[in-house]
């Protein structure tokens, strides 16, 4: 896997260089069992990168097809027996979000065969973290794909190509479509069940993906496993003037933090959530539109109730004038005891670097996964994978400023685009999984979106929730973890 692979020729000008050599798919394969109760799985992975192609004209005339990035990803196909029928044997995409992220946390957090030993909240495993087979991997029901967007992981634009080209809403998805329709095209995959399984933007672009790869290519599929999903950007945005959609949708989770933060005594968190949940869709926003008009008894009760169920002082509530943006609150909550709280999970946290800042720093919860993920993956990539590059191997690329201009002038949406696949495809199935903990993509936000589609009963009856006591990876926790695995192999075997 040699990112800087180009040849020269003898000539009689000897700065003339010829083009970059062309390059290969480049793919190791080895064999692997894994134990699944009294079931011994044999898989094969198949790791490196693969060329992406596309068509090139000239004044209207066709020049062949120009290698345009090489994409990382990483395959598990079970290698014998009745269930690795291609025509029966599911076949499960994955991918996460950012934009930017490789696919290294659902790959060793959630899906795959090996899984990193990282510890949780309070309990955080020392360097250098270990890995352990992983008996709920989604193997045991689909083939797995794994893959890593361009500039992600060890995925790059093709040498001579610009990197920024890939860098943007459509040209992800295209990209990524492609990807899709190679694997299944060389593996004969297109009679196998289909599924692609995206976390955080990963949902954005598994949504976006499955109208594509429905409309552009006749790949319908099986179902869409959506994991911390953000569908419409306006349920999170704060930096929208005025937007009280936001405020309304956050507050629910912020009343879990505040409860596994000791705020709320010993009331149960069901009972907190109802409370928020009830609050946030009826008089909180209420009395936020009111503004200026809201009578001064209105206003003092929305402040002590905002500040009783998201754990904050009255003062600190008025003074935010009812709306509690995200990254202040995770600097706020535990401002007295110096310590903030994780935003991708908020039962982290982590000293405050100081103890007058108008908001975190850093968010605790990444700081706590970062290194075990990275660790994990480096050493598994090439002591199990049999992958020899020196590359580095990029968590999160730089693949910002990432262009919307799909978008300009208004939020990120693509729920008219999940609503076109299920009604083109009425038995595309989709899984969403919240965290209470997710401050990234908070599950009322999730809920909202979802609840606001036009889909007719018997599509919306195709659409299922889970929720989780935990955060963005809420496979972090181990107890949801092991959940979440029953719940996602339950999924693949009701959608197949």
């Amino acid at each position: 896997m040699d990112d800087d692979a180009s040849t020269t020729t003898p000539a009689a000008d000897a700065s003339e260089t010829t083009r970059p050599a062309e390059p290969k798919d480049e793919l190791v394969t080895t064999a692997h069992t894994l134990k699944v109760g009294r079931k011994t799985l044999r898989y094969k992975a198949a790791a490196g990168r693969l060329v992406l192609r596309e068509d090139v004209f000239k004044d209207d005339v066709y020049q062949g097809r120009r290698a345009k990035a090489e994409v990382g990803l990483t395959a598990y196909t079970l290698d014998e027996g009745a269930d690795a029928d291609a025509t029966t044997r599911p076949v499960t995409f994955a991918f996460n979000g950012g934009p930017g992220s490789s696919s290294v946390w659902l790959h060793l957090g959630l899906l795959g065969p090996r899984r990193v030993v990282a510890g949780d909240a309070g309990g955080l495993a020392r360097p250098p973290y270990a890995l352990a087979d992983n008996p709920e991997s989604l193997l045991a029901v689909s083939d797995l794909v794994l893959i890593d967007p361009v500039s992600t992981g060890w995925s790059r634009a093709a040498e001579g190509e610009k990197a920024k080209d890939f860098h943007g809403y459509a040209k992800d998805v295209e990209s990524m479509a492609e990807v899709i329709r190679l694997w299944t095209t060389r593996n004969a995959r297109w009679g196998s069940p289909k599924f692609l399984a995206g976390e955080s933007y990963g949902t954005t672009r598994a949504v976006a993906l499955a109208e594509r790869l429905q409309s552009r290519e006749g790949m319908y599929l099986n179902g869409l496993m959506l994991i911390s999903s953000v569908l419409d950007f306006g349920t999170l945005d704060f930096e929208i003037p005025r937007n009280d959609r936001a405020h309304a949708l956050y507050l629910p989770h912020y009343a879990a933090t505040a409860h596994f933060h000791g705020k709320h005594g010993r009331r149960s968190l069901r009972s907190v959530l109802t409370e928020a949940e009830t609050y946030a869709a009826g008089e909180y926003p209420r009395v936020l539109a009111l503004g200026s008009r809201a009578s001064a008894t209105e206003r003092a009760e929305a402040v002590a109730t905002v500040a009783r169920l998201a754990g904050l002082s009255e003062d600190y509530v008025d003074r935010a004038d009812l709306r509690i943006e995200h990254w202040r609150y995770y600097g706020e909550l535990l401002r007295d005891e110096r310590r903030t709280v994780g935003r991708l999970d908020s039962r982290f946290t982590g000293a405050a670097a100081s103890a007058i800042a108008e908001s975190m720093d850093a968010d605790p919860s990444m700081d706590a996964i970062i290194g075990p993920y990275a660790t994990a993956w480096n050493h598994y990539a090439r002591a199990e994978l049999g992958l020899d590059s020196d590359a580095p191997y990029r968590v999160f690329g730089d693949v910002h400023p990432w262009s919307y201009k799909d978008f300009e002038g208004k939020p990120i949406y693509v729920l008219d685009k999940l609503e076109r696949a299920m009604r083109q495809n009425p038995h595309l199935r989709v899984h969403v999984a919240y965290g209470y903990y997710d401050g990234a993509t908070p599950y009322a936000a999730g809920q909202d979106a979802l609840a606001r589609t036009s889909l007719p009963p018997e599509l919306l009856d195709n659409i299922e929730h889970r929720f989780y006591e935990a955060g963005h990876m809420m496979y972090v926790h181990e107890p949801s973890r092991l959940q979440q695995s029953k719940d996602l192999a339950d999924f693949v075997a009701r959608a197949t």
